[in-house]
């Protein structure tokens, strides 16, 4: 049941990733649910996840110092000053309401039946995932009078601090519903079938809700939003390996990896011009070429050129900004030199691995840096300590990127095999820096900017909107604010920002919601004075 306005607004995103949403779409007619079952629409709603991710990371790889404008392409127009209106990046807020509704359809479908307790639990997981999101770009939504399509199409905003303190509780629930299933003979872990993010392993949707537990925990530290909770988690512990999705992406219209049909090549091997219209920063080149930090192995993985890679600052506009080369992005790196159209998987690693790779929705290194953050603040009691939760997040993130279009660490045109001593090496290469080594750092403040920075690193143009909301609550990775030095600061040179580090504060509530609920949507709310609730600007 997806109320018409957000159907409307989807068709005109424009990096709405509609075609993902289509993958696998059986709910073609929401206000008749009875044509379609759970098992059919639970994997159409893990791809559209894994779709949004790249509209989430497009917009949050801007604003935290990941992508800038390349030459030879204009009409950014707000992205560069930061000057957005109700009509930026209305593709956060419409694929998530799109892709909540087919969650809630299975929460509702599922409710009290035993044989479907497991997609009950894995579709409140995701509502989880999806809901935070949406709160942490744009503070109070609507939630509790949400999702109900017709019943009711202007839904009241819920404070963002309640949503979290639910979304906590909806997390236990959901953890309760898997320890306390009983499947019926004959219908052993039906999830299998449908669950193209863990292929039906409970205990991995387990690790999941422990790790989206520990990142609401985490985010809202600085608040008193957890007040009087005590941290508890299930003995599944939290997640140790990427959470892929990928339902058979194959070289077809609408059914490639979503990555590499925004940022590579269509089905009909056609460059995407979107893909070279981005190129990196020299913010953040500066952890790879030893300005800052030296990782020439993870640059090899990114980045066409690895530490030498087309780099500009956001908003130069110049006749002398560098072009993404002429024959492919500069975030595929393939086989070290030309741009492959290739069928192989085998061919690149790094961040655009192929047509068949799967989406990532959460990184293992992710869950790392969270959990070694939860340890260090007594969130998390016992276990590995800070100092090995960090190390195995910088091995992890390696990992990820070595890894091919099949999932696996193999033989490569690069030759990028062994991440586990790549990063050993890397920690030694930077011996003297906190930065790598946490062992190093003297303060919670400097372990804290060593947890983050990495994070940052680990998540560059794969989840930038993670590392935005993180920079927000942090201010990590450093910035010099002020500075015209491009390694200092990644702040746009067009900004008009008002804030005091000339960046944004969030976006904007779309111009629907402004014309179709307009009694409910809040007013005042400002791109530069408005913050959601754990901006450490507030």
């Amino acid at each position: 049941m997806k109320k018409l306005k957000y159907i409307i607004l989807a068709s005109s995103t424009v990096l709405l990733l509609g075609s993902c949403k289509k993958f696998l779409d059986v709910n073609q007619n929401p206000n008749q649910p009875t044509a379609s079952t759970p098992e059919l629409v639970l994997p159409n709603a893990l791809v559209a996840t894994a779709g949004s991710m790249v509209t989430f990371n497009d917009y949050g790889s801007w604003q935290v110092g990941m992508s800038a404008n390349a030459g030879g392409f204009g009409g950014f127009g707000n992205q560069l000053t930061y000057n957005y209106d109700q009509n930026s990046y209305n593709g956060l807020w419409t694929t998530s309401y799109d892709n909540l509704y087919d969650y809630q359809y299975i929460i509702n479908e599922t409710e009290g039946e035993d044989k479907y307790s497991y997609f009950n639990a894995a579709a409140k997981i995701m509502k989880a995932l999806v809901y935070q999101r949406l709160v942490d770009e744009y503070n109070d939504v609507p939630y509790s009078e949400a999702l109900q399509g017709v019943d009711n199409t202007a839904p009241a905003y819920d404070d963002a601090e309640a949503i979290y303190l639910d979304l906590y509780n909806t997390l236990d629930d959901a953890l309760a519903t898997i320890n306390n299933a009983v499947e019926p003979i004959g219908f052993t872990n039906v999830l299998v079938k449908s669950d193209v993010m863990f292929d039906g392993d409970i205990n991995k949707w387990k690790q999941l809700a422990n790790t989206l537990k520990l990142k609401l925990l985490i985010r809202a530290s600085g608040t008193g939003v957890f007040n009087g909770v005590t941290p508890s988690f299930d003995p599944a512990g939290f997640l140790t390996a990427d959470a892929i999705v990928n339902p058979g992406y194959t070289k077809a219209d609408g059914k490639q990896n979503p990555m590499w049909s925004t940022y590579h090549s269509t089905a009909a091997s056609a460059q995407v011009q979107t893909g070279r219209s981005r190129i990196t920063t020299i913010f953040a080149v500066a952890f790879y070429n030893g300005n800052k930090l030296s990782d020439p192995q993870r640059a090899k993985a990114i980045y066409r050129g690895a530490t030498n890679p087309a780099r500009n600052q956001l908003g130069i506009t110049d006749d002398n900004v560098p072009f993404a080369p002429s024959n492919g992005p500069v975030w595929y790196s393939g086989n070290g030199s030309t741009y492959s159209f290739s069928e192989d998987p085998t061919t690149a690693v790094g961040i655009l691995k192929g047509r068949h790779a799967g989406m990532p929705v959460m990184l293992a290194a992710e869950s790392y840096f969270l959990q070694a953050e939860g340890r260090m603040k007594g969130i998390i009691s016992s276990g590995p300590t800070v100092e090995e939760l960090f190390d195995d997040g910088i091995e992890a993130s390696f990992t990820y990127l070595y890894k091919n279009a099949n999932g696996v660490v193999a033989a490569n045109p690069l030759n990028l095999t062994d991440p586990a001593g790549d990063a050993a090496a890397y920690q030694a290469d930077n011996a003297a820096s906190y930065l790598a080594n946490i062992d190093l750092a003297l303060t919670d403040a400097q372990r804290l900017e060593a947890i983050i920075t990495q994070k940052w690193i680990a998540l560059n143009f794969i989840h930038g909107h993670e590392a935005w909301a993180e920079f927000r609550r942090t201010g990590y990775p450093t910035i010099v604010i002020g500075s015209n030095v491009a390694t200092e600061n990644f702040a746009s040179v067009l900004t008009v920002a008002t804030t005091p580090d000339k960046l944004p504060g969030r976006v904007l509530y779309p111009a629907s919601e402004y014309q179709m609920n307009t009694e409910n949507v809040p007013s005042g709310i400002t791109v530069f004075g408005s913050y959601v609730f754990w901006d450490r600007r507030n």
